[in-house]
């Protein structure tokens, strides 16, 4: 896949439950976007602690940054009850003006519906966040079956092809809106 520029990607593993299955789709697509040339950084949100009053901490300073490094970002979320996983609700929540005029694409995962109606409802929190959503998304139906089948390729050709259209258009919109931050500050309110 040909980039136009150095842009850092930030993957954000949503799920953190104990036998989570985020964690190989999270793999696969940075193991992608790094074979395709793009500078992935896989944040699994497990491994950050996101307190319930929104005081000052560490794990989140150090997420705001990776996040405030990034110039896209890819959510991996599983759906939880029609939509998406809590603590990934807070850790999105924690921040604000690291999310302004970034593009934001979702891979999701799920029984029948393959996580879709949790992309639905996140599209509506990151547009309030000021940030540019994917319309290409990625969709695993029942992923456990294949994914435990050794012998099967998995994620299949379809998949892979889902996910370089929506990297293609996430490449796109990262750069030009990381050279339209650099010429004009975004106008937040």
């Amino acid at each position: 896949m040909n980039t136009t520029a150095d842009l850092r990607v930030a993957v954000i593993v949503g799920s953190v439950r104990e036998g989570r299955f985020g964690t190989y789709v999270g793999a696969w697509v940075a193991k992608r976007l790094a074979a395709w040339g793009v500078d992935a950084d896989m944040i699994d949100l497990a491994g950050v602690s996101v307190p319930a009053t929104m005081i000052e901490h560490p794990d989140v300073t150090a997420f705001a940054a990776r996040i405030d490094a990034a110039e896209a970002i890819v959510v991996v979320t599983p759906e939880y009850n029609h939509s998406y996983p809590g603590p990934l609700k807070a850790a999105i929540d924690t921040l604000r003006a690291q999310w302004f005029a970034k593009p934001v694409a979702f891979v999701s995962y799920g029984g029948l519906a393959g996580g879709l109606r949790a992309v639905e409802a996140l599209r509506l929190v990151f547009a309030e966040l000021h940030a540019v959503t994917i319309r290409e998304t990625v969709s695993l139906h029942n992923p456990w079956g294949p994914a435990a089948d050794t012998s099967t390729a998995y994620p299949d050709a379809a998949a892979d092809d889902a996910l370089r259209r929506m990297t293609h258009q996430l490449l796109w919109w990262a750069d030009a809106l990381h050279h339209a931050r650099r010429r004009t500050p975004y106008p937040a309110t």
